[in-house]
């Protein structure tokens, strides 16, 4: 399987720190924030490649980054991948980035995990590939807590079984507190459907809408993350990420 890091947004929130620095890259509790996504995936065995999706402003930034940070993890190997953007204005979009990497880099026929380059996690993620593994495509889910915050996420209802029957993104009315976050794994023969979505003239942004449009045509399975998990959007929520994981250093 291959690992695939979101990391080619720019940030504009946490403007001016996102000026000169991708957000991925910024430190949380001494490290960048990256590198507490990867060591929680790292354990998961059979990864062939960590490639790390960004734009043209900070492609040099993430190879001297990953040249140091492969010192550390020297079972995984990295490829950055330029997605040739240089602003919001000609951006590819998170879907438009998961498909110019799997096009530019042949791997349709593998399985594939996608995971944000800005989510924090307290736990492994190896059950979490574990049980991708069975399955046509899983989404992990978190329960946020409030319902004001589901509107910022997604609405997802399921089955007994755990597979995704409802799926809304940015809901205006919230029936539970459980969302789906930017953790999927999807299975070599559904690597496939992101061309498709994309040919079909979709929103090629937020990662979540695929989903939406996929669990329509496949069943979507989903994982409740163990421990905490936290979204950094805002410079207040990345200095309370670095207060909270300063405990994991």
């Amino acid at each position: 399987m291959n690992v695939l890091i979101l990391a080619a947004g720019y940030a504009t929130r946490l403007y001016p720190l996102t000026l000169t620095r991708a957000k991925p890259l910024l430190d949380v509790a001494g490290r960048p924030m990256m590198e507490w996504v990867i060591d929680f995936l790292a354990p998961i065995p059979d990864i062939d490649r960590v490639f790390v999706v960004t734009n043209n402003k900070f492609a040099a930034d993430f190879e001297k980054w990953a040249q140091g940070y492969m010192i550390q993890q020297p079972k995984l190997r990295f490829t950055i991948v330029n997605d040739g953007s240089t602003s919001d204005a000609d951006k590819l979009g998170a879907i438009g980035d998961i498909q110019h990497v799997i096009q530019s880099q042949g791997i349709a026929g593998q399985d594939l995990i996608v995971v944000a380059g800005d989510n924090l996690f307290s736990e492994s993620l190896e059950g979490f590939a574990a049980f991708g593994k069975q399955h046509p495509a899983t989404v992990a889910l978190y329960d946020v807590g409030d319902l004001e915050q589901v509107k910022k996420f997604n609405l997802v209802e399921t089955d007994e079984a755990g597979v995704i029957t409802r799926f809304e993104e940015k809901p205006a009315n919230p029936i539970n507190t459980q969302s789906a976050i930017a953790l999927y794994y999807y299975r070599a023969d559904v690597v496939p459907l992101f061309g498709t979505y994309i040919a079909e003239g979709n929103n090629p942004d937020q990662p979540g809408r695929f989903i939406e449009w996929l669990h329509k045509r496949v069943a979507v399975h989903t994982w409740p993350v163990p421990g905490k998990w936290f979204d950094i959007g805002s410079k207040e929520t990345l200095e309370e990420a670095g207060n909270l994981w300063q405990a994991f250093s």
